[in-house]
């Protein structure tokens, strides 16, 4: 379980601009919330116990039994004179005769293992008749005539068989767990994918799954593994019911803490009270949907809850394990019932450490991104505080993880720029013009959802994100974004020399005169001045400009027209052109080209008979990291180019991952 311990940063309507009231100072935070069962790392999900609890309770029993009686053996010596069959038996201990009913079976070592007692019944009888033949004294044979009547009788007999029936059940191997319940879909899937194929065997295999004996096969493995795969609960008879406790109604709820499952729930305190503050997903509360938001917590397991601190809630729990008992006062508010919410993938264009934030609600939840993650938002019931899953620790994290909302990140991050500017000494003379552009630049940012547009250039924090696999007769163009001298360039040249049939660059246009050795259409789109502008007006351009008074740029439709002929466009942009080329129907892939430290960045352009000043290195890195820093959540990969070889060999290994596996892309994209 999880508790909650100190106050929460929170955003307050002011001046009906939809700010958030700070201090000027830094403030001082008490811990809201507080991790009381959330384990690091928790283990793989365990398969079900196949055996009923009835029967392990048995085996157990019949274990102890069996250990006590060998401690017995192993603590007292036999005193053979204390009986006179005994003393005879141990005067000549070559007397006796083989028993059929023992086959001893060396383990390794020389150990005997044990086998399932499973005697026949006749073979009960010869045994029993054998050894009463065998034995010279009187006594020895009247008691095994004993032991002779008894087992012909017929409810010995029928108890003899239900011992051997249980034994061999007992010491039966368990069936395999099933791999998955859905075997039906499964067929179906591959009946779709050669539902159309002309060989012989795609046409034999559809006939197969279509049969109906198959098809009720696959019904049935279905419906065992659908039973099979389910989870045992996690208390043997989960409930909850309400009775009255100390002049109040309370509700006695009783589940399992189990010790690779946490229970996923956080508290706070309210006065005096214990409150339950969070649900969290992935936990054993959320799946029980026994605690709610609100109830608060009277008794765990006898120990009164009330008055106590959530540190001291904390210590409370961690010593108690197995089947925890509630008792709780229900929340009074009147929530509708849960609705099974989509999950919502999106890209982190922000980096978060949750230790470093004194607004996260409960720091031991927080979770922890860089910019370029991929977060699965599960819930979003609190608009401030999102639970989340990081793509890829999906199977490693088995809570969700708090992550800031989008409108509380956009907002918190506008009232730091805001202070940041205020802090900024105003020049002489421009006290007036700097309070109204201050009013200005205020209601911009404050107003998040009326300028979500402007804001989300200004303030980044999340991308909706889809899957998508790109077809094989429409590549994405490569877009290669880089300062200058860092090799961009040259890797593109590279491609569409070593592979021409599958890559080109876009046919550029120009206002210029064609000259004699040029053509139209394979050289340049030779066009008007006039023509140029009215394309560039309507945002056909992904960039242009102007060189000797000549105007250059390169259009969606070459672009577009590359990609209808198969082939994969390579472009070499400027980053004020991806806005652009993002906001087209081209799909693209960007990849920013970084340079290495100012020492290896120094020795490549030497092989390129450059000469560069320490100054000048120290540019082209300064301007990648401003590159970074600006349109890197723009970025779908990044190459460090220390050798060209090495990143031409990356390069291309990103280009070819594109086939292979689907990418995530704007959701945008794919409406």
């Amino acid at each position: 379980m999880i508790t909650t311990s100190y106050m929460n940063g929170h955003m307050t309507e002011s001046d009906g601009r939809g700010g958030v009231e700070a201090n000027q100072e830094e403030p001082q935070l008490w811990h809201r919330e507080m991790a009381v069962d959330c384990p690091g790392d928790l283990g793989a999900r365990t398969l079900p116990v196949r055996r009923s609890a009835q029967l392990e309770r048995i085996r157990q029993h019949q274990e102890d039994r069996r250990r006590k009686e060998e401690e017995g053996r192993n603590r007292q010596e036999l005193d053979l004179t204390a009986s006179i069959r005994l003393k005879k038996l141990s005067q000549n201990p070559k007397v006796g005769i083989d028993n059929p009913t023992f086959d001893p079976i060396d383990g390794p070592g020389g150990v005997v293992k044990e086998v399932p007692f499973c005697l026949k019944l006749e073979e009960l009888l010869m045994s029993l008749k054998q050894v009463q033949h065998c034995l010279s004294d009187g006594q020895s044979q009247e008691d095994v005539e004993l032991v002779l009547q008894l087992v012909q009788k017929t409810d010995f007999q029928k108890a003899f068989n239900i011992h051997n029936a249980v034994a061999q059940h007992m010491n039966r191997p368990s069936p395999p767990f099933p791999h998955t319940d859905r075997a039906q879909g499964l067929a179906h899937e591959v009946q779709s994918m050669v539902h159309n194929s002309q060989n012989k065997e795609g046409l034999e295999l559809n006939t197969l799954l279509s049969s109906p004996h198959v098809q009720a096969v696959l019904l049935a493995h279905d419906c065992v593994a659908e039973q099979e795969m389910q989870l045992e609960p996690l208390t043997p008879d989960p409930c909850e019911a309400l009775t009255q406790w100390g002049g109040e109604t309370v509700k006695i709820v009783r589940m399992e803490k189990a010790m690779d499952i946490p229970l996923g729930a956080t508290v706070r305190n309210d006065m005096d009270s214990v409150v339950i503050s969070r649900i969290v997903k992935g936990g054993a509360a959320e799946r029980s949907g026994l605690l709610h938001e609100g109830d608060e917590v009277l008794e765990i397991n006898g120990v009164e809850i009330r008055g106590k601190d959530v540190n001291e809630v904390f210590d409370i729990l961690a010593e108690m394990h197995g089947t925890l008992t509630f008792i709780l006062i229900p929340s009074s508010q009147n929530k509708p019932p849960p609705i099974k919410e989509t999950v919502v993938h999106v890209k982190a264009h922000f980096d978060y450490d949750p230790s470093d934030d004194p607004y996260v609600p409960c720091r031991e939840l927080g979770l922890c991104f860089q910019k370029g993650d991929i977060l699965h938002i599960i819930s979003q019931d609190d608009p401030n505080w999102w639970q989340a899953y990081r793509d890829g620790d999906e199977d490693n994290q088995p809570l969700a993880g708090l992550v800031p909302g989008k409108s509380f990140q956009q907002q918190r991050e506008a009232m730091k720029q805001t202070i940041e500017e205020d802090k900024e000494p105003e020049k002489s003379g421009k006290l007036w013009c700097a309070k109204k552009n201050k009013k200005k630049r205020k209601k911009l940012l404050y107003n998040v959802k009326q300028n979500d547009d402007n804001d989300s250039e200004e303030i980044l924090t999340y991308e909706e994100m889809a899957l998508y696999h790109q077809p094989a007769n429409r590549k994405r163009p490569i877009a290669l974004i880089g300062p200058p001298n860092c090799g961009q360039n040259d890797l593109r040249q590279r491609l569409l020399s070593s592979q021409p049939d599958r890559f080109g660059g876009a046919v550029p246009h120009t206002t210029r005169n064609r000259r004699d050795v040029e053509v139209s259409g394979r050289d340049y789109h030779f066009v008007s001045r006039q023509a140029f502008d009215m394309d560039a007006t309507a945002g056909k351009f992904i960039e242009s400009g102007e060189f000797e008074k000549n105007l250059y740029g390169t259009s969606t439709d070459s672009v577009r027209q590359l990609i209808n002929m198969g082939k994969i466009c390579l472009l070499c942009l400027h980053t004020q052109s991806l806005k652009t080329l993002r906001s087209s129907d081209l799909k693209p892939y960007i990849i920013f080209i970084a340079p290495p430290s100012q020492e290896r960045l120094r020795a490549l352009l030497t092989k390129e008979s450059k000469n560069p000043k320490p100054e000048e290195l120290r540019d082209i890195i300064e301007k990648a990291r401003e590159m970074e820093q600006n349109f890197g959540h723009l970025f779908d990969a990044a190459i460090v180019n220390t050798d060209q070889d090495k990143a031409y060999q990356e390069l291309l290994r990103l280009i070819n991952k594109l086939d292979t596996e689907p990418q995530w892309v704007p959701s945008s994209w794919l409406r």
